[in-house]
């Protein structure tokens, strides 16, 4: 029985000594990540519940097929304000070369009662500003 085990184990490792790894160059390389402003910004409901959630949709445009969203910069000022910054990536694929308009989301959840303000970066010093009451 122990020689089967040695032989079995023997044979596992033979293969696996053998078997190559696929360098697999389908897809594509982030090559960097830079700041995308944020075109418009929507809030369902201006006045919520503590604790209560609501996704928060920002709409940036991207210049090509190789660029797309990356995530949030999402900066805690104070208790009741927020700076949110988003991010594209841009690969070395193939690109079209079409404009297109991404949107993502926020899901914002507050813990206590206050307006809270929100400032969405529009580019250079420019900020879109929402307020959501938190009752």
């Amino acid at each position: 029985m122990k020689s089967l085990l040695k032989i079995s184990l023997a044979a596992i490792i033979f293969g696996i000594s053998f078997t190559s790894c696929k360098d697999d160059d389908d897809y594509q390389t982030i090559e960097s990540v830079d700041k995308v402003k944020i075109d418009s910004v929507k809030i369902v409901n201006d006045t919520m519940d503590v604790f209560s959630v609501q996704s928060i949709r920002t709409y940036s445009t991207y210049s090509s097929g190789c660029k797309g969203f990356y995530g949030y910069d999402y900066v805690h000022l104070s208790d009741l304000e927020r700076d949110i910054t988003a991010y594209q990536f841009t690969t070395n694929g193939p690109c079209t070369q079409a404009i297109y308009t991404g949107a993502n989301q926020i899901n914002f959840r507050p813990q206590k009662v206050g307006t809270y303000t929100f400032k969405f970066w529009n580019g250079d010093n420019s900020w879109i500003t929402k307020t959501i009451v938190v009752e």
